[in-house]
């Protein structure tokens, strides 16, 4: 299927995958600090941003979301890259390198090792913002305000004042309106990652000591279960830390993608 993307840079190929409710267009802070490094391509995933959503009968696991970021790779020519992805993007990245198609992977709150209490927990926060930009969608003019950012933003993102009003505001009405959110929430939550054990390249896990969405102390259960694994706590940072310092968070890519695979402890 086609995914709406961007595309921009030059170098090494580097595929960029938002989780459940956001876009491409959350990375935008980083582009700039990217391309001069990286063959960028950051997809919309099916029912997301401008994405069409996966064919009737066909479930919104990360397995299929994984499927259909494979052929936006097909399709770029990149037969292997560089994979980041941030929450159900950071599972999806971590079953593409399974799978053989990454060169090295920085996952940011990957989604996939929630405990029950905590699965409930993340659908009612995800369910709760997705009814509040239904019912009270912000104009751009609220979000050129502190308070608008920060009652907006602060929910998953630590530094609402870096946020761009105009792209926030488109943001958050793609958020509204994603065709794929409901379908997509539950496989988020239910499921866990399937042969992380089998993943031969270099992964940093990353994670914001501010996300109260998926919590900081599931960053452990990730490393434990891939062999070599690095996890790295981004100390005052939230859920979507990439307007928060996408300095950081450019330079941890560039470095992860240059990074020898470590070994396994024995």
């Amino acid at each position: 299927m086609d995914l709406d993307h961007y595309r921009g840079g030059s170098g090494e190929p580097l595929v960029l995958i938002h989780g459940v409710g956001h876009t491409w267009r959350g990375w935008k802070p980083m582009l700039p600090l990217l391309e001069p490094r990286f063959d960028v391509l950051a997809v919309d995933l099916p029912g997301f941003g401008h994405s069409p959503p996966l064919p009737p009968g066909t479930q919104p696991t990360a397995e299929a979301l994984a499927d259909a970021v494979e052929g936006a790779m097909d399709d770029a020519g990149f037969d292997r890259a560089a994979l980041c992805g941030s929450s159900m993007g950071g599972w999806i990245s971590l079953e593409l390198a399974r799978r053989g198609r990454a060169t090295s992977v920085v996952a940011i709150a990957p989604a996939g090792m929630q405990h029950r209490r905590e699965n409930a927990w993340g659908k009612a926060f995800l369910r709760a913002m997705h009814f509040v930009v239904q019912k009270a969608p912000p104009s751009e003019g609220v979000l050129r305000t502190r308070i608008g950012r920060v009652l907006y933003g602060g929910p998953v993102v630590a530094r609402p004042s870096r946020l761009d009003p105009a792209d926030f505001a488109e943001m958050l009405r793609l958020f509204a309106n994603a065709p794929g959110f409901e379908a997509t929430v539950p496989h988020t939550f239910d499921k866990q990652p399937r042969g992380l054990n089998e993943i031969d390249v270099p992964v940093l896990i990353l994670w914001g000591t501010r996300d109260v969405l998926l919590l900081p102390r599931q960053a452990t259960r990730f490393e434990r279960a891939i062999p070599g694994s690095e996890v790295r706590y981004l100390k005052g940072l939230g859920h979507l830390p990439m307007s928060d310092d996408p300095e950081l968070l450019a330079e941890l890519v560039a470095t992860t993608s240059r990074a020898p695979r470590a070994e396994a402890p024995a």
